[in-house]
């Protein structure tokens, strides 16, 4: 079993004192112009320092600690002990932002100390509060709680408000490690709330993120992906960039849980091309992090374990210890992908005792997986088995669906190993149940549709801008013409307000009709392949049930390991609208090779294809051949033992691509007979609407026609498609 690392980590910013994002660079030429004009050296002049070093902690870290020095030097000029303090205080939050997190804590001492001796309990606040986050980074989640607390007591001792929602925030985001999804989820309800009454983008985009998180640790993937847009659109708005970079990683990691793994890299890359971040050492770990187990997903090990250890590395050197454990799985199942079951076992117990500390469950759960596969694959059961059942009963207890999945196929495996067949078809049986939970087709079809409604939502943004340009051009004309051409001006304004309605009905009403259509294709088409993956999973399941049943322990297990492969083809076939030509039939010849195995009398197949076909130019419909050649099998070889063929055949003539399938079993017409006749076959048509609706889209032609072949004189069924397809120029 391929154990996967899901890492969903967000990167979030420091909250206390926060500011409306839009304005900020309007605050900045403002406090940079204010600067040269106020020349005083006085503590005026320190505070104008200091503020232009909040407003650049984030985007710009250098200079942030160039004005927090010039404040701090100053300070000491004019003997400002509150200005000095600050200073030290900027610098914290910006050392912190970049991931030097020792060097944070000894300006937030240096601060503590200065504001205790002039009684500035509000600035006291503010650090406490600064150590918490800190403290979070860093895993250390218990003493993080203390400082958030001191820092409540601190504010509500002194009656303000203003700084609650960021507690909240805080708190929550603590609830949420601890897996107390409940708890975190009413914090940040309640923090956002506040953020959005006071207009706080980045308050806003905090929780948004935060809640999206908790949402896919449910497993509640479309919340999750709407959330995350949700903060995109404000960030993209704000021109956030470490904002947009939060919500690319967080996007990034739902779509790599759902196994959609090119789109994950595709936001992944998204979030490391924005050049702020890489202040962080922090955010660009847990981006490699990300990719690393990208690479462990594929099985591409090598890449895995390079990447892994450099972000080991990193982690240590800022002594992070969440990322360090993600690191340390991550190289473990990169170890076990290689069969260096010593090095993974390592890795793995020291990921399992630091999450023991800091009580990073869902890294935790990972560890127990990682030791139960590797002492499961070094032949040591007894011990693969109480590792599994500690999976098991972490994962029921943090309901974490993926993890019960996982624990159940370890420990099938396992009792399979030790002769306890019963307890192994059991597990089985509760593995069926889980599957059908983590493949449901409502939230695939869900988050195809959230990402519809953002994107058409992008396009009318765009529409509302040229809208609002054209409308500010006729009012400065209006302006110009008022004094001399009044009269004339009214008819004008009065034709120019009836064509801007009129388009502008006209134009919703196009985009409104445009976008049912395209989204009604778009659901179609998803749920129309969608369907053919449950009916060959429930076959093939069916089939492994009967060999556990029967003890053919080596056969099923080897047919499991075949079936599993398959699986992940077929599964990443069909959630694609089309598929490179080789990838489809590498599925196709998957199938009929799967199938031989499970069947005591096997039959011989031929995959031909023309001459004139580059079958890696040609892109297709997944999952078009594969019913009619399952079909043949199931259905025309049922009274035939010996000598069954089939025979698939591609040929592209006159512009057209046909594929013709023969089998030499019983033939259409003679099985019809035994056939309910208010019954059509499901693959049939489900083929012919695809082939309806692809047509249409790609503006080629498609047919499907089954023949008995006793009208050519032969034995058996012949089907005709006419595929349609994408051909890229050579």
């Amino acid at each position: 079993m391929n154990a996967i690392k899901k890492n969903m980590l967000t990167i979030l910013g420091f909250l206390l004192f926060i500011g409306n994002i839009q304005s900020q660079t309007k605050k900045i030429d403002s406090l940079k112009n204010e600067l040269k004009i106020y020349t005083n050296k006085d503590t005026v002049r320190v505070k104008i320092l200091n503020h232009l070093a909040y407003y650049h902690y984030r985007r710009n870290p250098s200079q942030s600690l160039s004005y927090a020095n010039q404040a701090a030097k100053l300070a000491d000029e004019i003997k400002s002990v509150k200005g000095k303090a600050r200073s030290f205080y900027m610098k914290g939050i910006t050392y912190m932002e970049q991931g030097n997190y020792d060097v944070a804590i000894t300006n937030y001492k240096k601060a503590i100390h200065l504001y205790t001796s002039i009684d500035d309990l509000k600035s006291l606040a503010g650090c406490y509060n600064a150590l918490g986050v800190l403290n979070k980074y860093r895993g250390n989640q218990k003493i993080a709680l203390e400082y958030y607390k001191k820092a409540l007591a601190i504010d509500q001792k002194l009656g303000i408000k203003k700084n609650m929602p960021n507690y909240l925030y805080n708190m929550g985001s603590i609830y949420s490690d601890m897996e107390k999804h409940n708890e975190a989820l009413t914090n940040f309800k309640k923090a956002l709330k506040t953020y959005t009454s006071n207009a706080n983008e980045y308050g806003m985009l905090s929780c948004l993120n935060s809640m999206a998180i908790v949402y896919a640790n449910q497993g509640n993937y479309p919340l999750a992906v709407e959330y995350n847009h949700k903060s995109l659109e404000i960030s993209k708005k704000s021109k956030d960039s470490i904002g947009i970079f939060q919500s690319f990683n967080n996007i990034g990691n739902i779509y790599r849980q759902q196994q959609f793994y090119d789109k994950a890299l595709v936001f992944y890359k998204k979030a490391l091309a924005i050049k702020q971040a890489h202040h962080n050492s922090k955010s660009i770990t847990a981006i490699k992090n990300n990719i690393g187990g990208i690479y462990v997903d594929k099985e591409e090990f090598a890449s895995a374990i390079a990447y892994f250890k450099e972000t080991i590395k990193l982690s240590r050197e800022i002594k992070d210890n969440d990322h360090l454990a993600v690191s340390l799985n991550g190289l473990g199942f990169g170890y076990l992908g290689i069969k260096k079951y010593s090095e993974a076992l390592d890795n793995f117990q020291e990921a399992n005792k630091i999450t023991t500390n800091n009580q990073k469950q869902y890294e935790l759960v990972e560890s127990y997986i990682g030791m139960a596969c590797t002492y499961y694959y070094m032949k040591k059961y007894d011990l693969a088995l109480i590792n599994a059942e500690k999976v098991a009963e972490l994962a029921n207890k943090y309901n974490l669906l993926k993890h019960q999945r996982d624990a159940q196929e370890l420990l099938f495996k396992i009792n399979n190993e030790l002769g306890e067949h019963k307890k192994a078809f059991l597990n089985n049986q509760q593995l069926k149940v889980l599957n059908d939970s983590l493949f449901s087709r409502e939230n695939i079809q869900k988050i195809a549709e959230v990402e519809y409604e953002y994107k058409y939502k992008d396009e009318l943004d765009s529409a509302e801008k040229r809208e609002l340009r054209l409308t500010q051009t006729v009012r400065k004309t209006t302006h110009n013409l008022e004094r001399s051409q009044r009269n004339l001006l009214l008819g004008v304004i009065a034709f120019l307000v009836i064509t801007l309605i009129l388009g502008g009905v006209i134009l919703i009403l196009k985009l409104r009709n445009s976008e049912a259509k395209n989204k009604q294709m778009i659901t179609e088409q998803k749920l129309l392949r969608t369907q053919m993956t449950p009916h060959f999973i429930f076959n093939a399941l069916s089939v492994l049930q009967g060999m556990i049943l029967n003890e053919e322990s080596r056969k099923s297990i080897t047919y499991l390991s075949k079936f599993s492969k398959l699986l992940r083809i077929t599964l990443e076939n069909s959630r694609d609208k089309l598929v490179s030509m080789e990838q489809e039939l590498m599925a196709v010849e998957n199938y009929l090779a799967l199938q031989n195995i499970e069947t005591e009398y096997p039959f011989s197949f031929n995959i031909d294809i023309d001459s004139t076909i580059d079958k890696d130019l040609f892109s297709i419909p997944p999952m078009l051949i594969q019913p009619f050649v399952e079909n043949a099998i199931e259905h025309g070889f049922v009274e035939k033992k010996e000598n069954k063929e089939i025979n698939i055949q591609l040929i592209f003539k006159n512009k057209q691509l046909s594929c013709i399938i023969k089998d030499n079993g019983l033939g259409i017409d003679t099985m019809k007979p035994s056939l309910n006749h208010n019954k059509k076959s499901l693959a049939t048509t489900i083929t012919k609407e695809r082939l309806q609706m692809l047509s249409k889209e790609f503006k080629v032609a498609s047919s499907l026609i089954i023949e008995d072949r006793k009208k050519y004189n032969e034995q058996g069924t012949i089907v005709t498609l006419l595929i349609p397809y994408i051909k890229e120029d050579a």
